[in-house]
């Protein structure tokens, strides 16, 4: 019981401290991405992303910054919150799906059938909900995970070193991502083989890693703001304070 309550005021102190924008960023990345992974952006022979794809690597650069600022176990704890908004913003898209009004694009086609397709994206589908929630946990766990155990060994705090630690735990972060949802989903739902699973695991993460390269400059710079500001400085005396007792 101790226990469970020392974690549900980790937890209050934690989000009390996290800047509200970088945590709006998280949670409305995630719930966007679930949404765009609907729709098809790239498919070729090995190798297929979806519209998702534009928006993953800004929750793994959130959760790269909050590594660097409070610790790998924060940033896993934020990365469970926004699914758990997620699925609760899938439930209320399925409940309102099941409404009998019409779609706007309706009264511009006249088509029952597009209005039974918005219905069936926005409401969306158990398995995928499912495969993309399993996914993002498992690989925000291995994200923070990683990042956080690497910036433990490393003696410099410059660019060089935040680059290397958020490139390698996202690179592996992001595989794990792709690998699990295309094992849960695409194998057994879509008809996928193995080496599809594999080779656009692969594939998809490296493309991922390469948007989140191009802003990994910004990431650093808030982060060391943050340490300039001490921002989460109340949260961080916390953790201190019980690693002690």
């Amino acid at each position: 019981m101790n226990l469970l309550k020392r974690e549900v005021e980790d937890y209050r102190i934690l989000l009390r401290n996290i800047p509200s924008l970088v945590l709006a960023l998280f949670v409305v990345s995630v719930i966007m991405m679930n949404l765009l992974a609907n729709k098809e952006l790239l498919s070729v022979k090995y190798l297929a992303l979806d519209c998702g794809f534009a928006l993953s690597w800004i929750s793994f650069l959130c959760m790269d910054m909050l590594c660097k600022r409070f610790g790998g176990k924060a940033a896993a704890k934020v990365a469970i919150l926004a699914m758990a908004i997620n699925a609760a913003a899938c439930g209320i898209f399925w409940l309102l799906s099941l409404a009998p009004g019409m779609w706007g694009e309706y009264y511009s086609t006249g088509s029952l059938q597009v209005n039974a397709a918005l219905n069936q994206t926005i409401g969306g589908t158990w398995y995928v909900v499912l495969g993309s929630s399993i996914a993002m946990v498992c690989a925000a766990i291995t994200n923070s995970f990683i990042n956080h155990n690497i910036g433990k060994r490393l003696k410099t705090d410059n660019f060089k070193a935040f680059a290397f630690r958020s490139y390698a735990s996202t690179c592996i972060g992001q595989f794990v991502d792709n690998f699990v949802f295309a094992t849960i989903v695409s194998l057994h739902f879509f008809g996928w083989t193995w080496t599809q699973v594999i080779i656009c695991s692969i594939t998809g993460a490296v493309m991922e890693l390469l948007c989140e390269v191009i802003f990994s400059p910004v990431g650093y710079r808030v982060s060391k703001d943050w340490e300039k500001e001490k921002v989460g400085e109340q949260y961080l005396n916390y953790q201190r304070e019980h690693a002690l007792s």
